[in-house]
Parts: C-alpha cells; sequence; structure tokens
C-alpha cells in the first residue's frame, strides 16, 4: 500500500467507540491510490482521505474516481473539511483537506 493507513476516534464518534480508516493521499499514482481506497473501503464503511499542499489535487481526483466511477450509487461524499496551517513565525501557509467517504 503506497498510503499511511492509521485508524482513529474522532469527535463525538469517540463515545460511540466506532473506528475509522485514515488515508493519507501523496503524490502517488492517482488510480493506485483509487485501488488502495478501494481495498479500504471494502473493510470499512467510512475512510477518510487527507492531503495536503501540492497533493490535495490527487485527494479529490481519487475521491472523484471512487464516488463518480468504482462506485456509483454506491458511495458519497459525506462530508469535505478545508484547513489552512501556518508555520509559526515564518508566514508560510499550508493547506490541508479530509474527505469523508462513506458506502451505502
Amino acid at each position: 500500500m503506497l498510503m499511511e493507513e492509521t485508524t482513529e476516534l474522532r469527535g463525538q464518534e469517540q463515545t460511540q467507540k466506532s473506528e475509522e480508516t485514515t488515508l493519507q493521499i501523496g503524490n502517488y499514482p492517482v488510480m493506485q491510490s483509487a485501488l488502495d481506497v478501494l481495498e479500504a473501503l471494502g473493510k470499512k464503511n467510512k475512510i477518510i482521505l487527507k492531503s495536503k499542499g501540492n497533493s490535495i489535487p490527487n485527494a479529490v481526483a481519487v475521491a472523484n474516481i471512487i464516488t463518480e466511477k468504482m462506485l456509483k450509487d454506491k458511495s458519497k461524499v459525506e462530508k469535505i473539511i478545508l484547513d489552512t496551517v501556518a508555520a509559526a513565525g515564518i508566514g508560510n501557509m499550508t493547506s490541508t483537506i479530509e474527505i469523508i467517504l462513506t458506502k451505502n
């Protein structure tokens, strides 16, 4: 698997004891990343795609491939979270994205 996979509890779901799979999307081939996401969706019903900087378009492309091509009408984008992180004192800013995909 090309991407880093982690399992973490988030927000209100911590009280429900549900686990989510988080995949870091980098500058890897988009179709390989999409196949990794498809494999993860086979194991869990909800995954989170995370990306930052120049690899954000890859994460969006992977989400589109999954929801519009591979699992059309069987999956959806539940939520998209955009954020910007500023480095302390330097002034550099890095954009981040989280795309939450669910399988119907």
